[in-house]
């Protein structure tokens, strides 16, 4: 069998989505599809079956599934021990800086565990630029919020989400809420701005936020209260208890691993590290 369709397939695998996958393994959708028709031809049987408007794996898809990622690990540790000459594992991870206080420093402590010559180079940036970065090779492993309805990547923990102020921010209930919030691709934006309005409760953003440093210094300003995952809170500000405020979503926070070409990073190991996350932080 095609390594490099065997690679394809895994993208398809690993993020539900043709064109992802296309964008991971840098070729274009009308080549993945061809790729994937020749396989299926080489082994005789279909891989995919349509589930709704959806492609899903099919009985024999699912079987392929589990021996072409032995077979590309094996495959890709050869190439780097050969490449490398033992030396060092340089590993690109990357997350939201949101994480950055709170989830990226235990992901980075069982990284240096399992990879003791470690060369990781570390970036922050939002979660959508990250993913596309990770689909065009750039990044090996991504800390992210999942989309609810999708089961991509290494699940880490839940996190809610919660309204914040500074303990000296005189919060009234029935006053005109100066917000600070995330932009407008971000959960919390868009549940906190429908509810308000539903509930007809007046309010003013006074900054989308690109980070939730500039965030957090907005609310410590006392110029506004904040929106933001609760894991996000290290600097320890109020959570406001106040019914009448809009509930806001649980979130899943996910290691996503890049299907790229030689990566330095297996993906037995990013699953044996999201294990060991759980058992770390007693996430269910």
């Amino acid at each position: 069998m095609d390594l490099d369709a065997l690679r394809t397939f895994c993208a398809f695998v690993e993020t539900g989505s043709f064109t992802r996958a296309a964008q991971q393994v840098c070729r274009t959708q009308s080549a993945v599809s061809m790729q994937m028709k020749k396989l299926e031809q080489e082994l005789g049987n279909p891989l995919f079956i349509k589930q709704g408007r959806q492609l899903v794996l099919s009985t024999s898809g699912v079987h392929l599934a589990s021996y072409a990622k032995q077979l590309l690990a094996l495959h890709d540790e050869a190439y780097k021990q050969l490449k490398t000459g033992g030396g060092q594992t340089r590993v690109r991870l990357a997350c939201p800086d949101d994480y950055a206080g709170t989830v990226l420093p235990k992901v980075v402590a069982l990284l240096h565990q399992h990879l003791p010559r470690l060369d990781l180079q570390i970036n922050c940036a939002p979660t959508d630029q990250l993913k596309a970065q990770l689909d065009q090779g750039l990044l090996d492993i991504v800390i992210a919020t999942r989309s609810p309805s999708s089961e991509e990547g290494y699940f880490l923990q839940t996190s809610k989400g919660v309204w914040v102020k500074s303990p000296e921010f005189n919060y009234q209930p029935d006053m005109t809420l100066p917000m600070a919030i995330f932009q407008r691709d971000c959960k919390f934006h868009q549940a906190a701005v429908e509810g308000l309005l539903k509930a007809e409760r007046q309010f003013n953003i006074i900054a989308c936020c690109g980070s939730v440093s500039a965030l957090t210094a907005l609310v410590k300003a006392n110029l506004a209260v904040g929106v933001m995952a609760e894991v996000s809170n290290i600097s320890g500000l109020d959570i406001i208890a106040d019914s009448t405020l809009p509930a806001l979503p649980m979130i899943d926070i996910v290691l996503l691993h890049a299907s790229h070409t030689h990566s330095p990073i297996k993906r037995e190991l990013v699953k044996l590290i999201a294990e060991n996350y759980k058992m770390l932080t007693g996430a269910d």
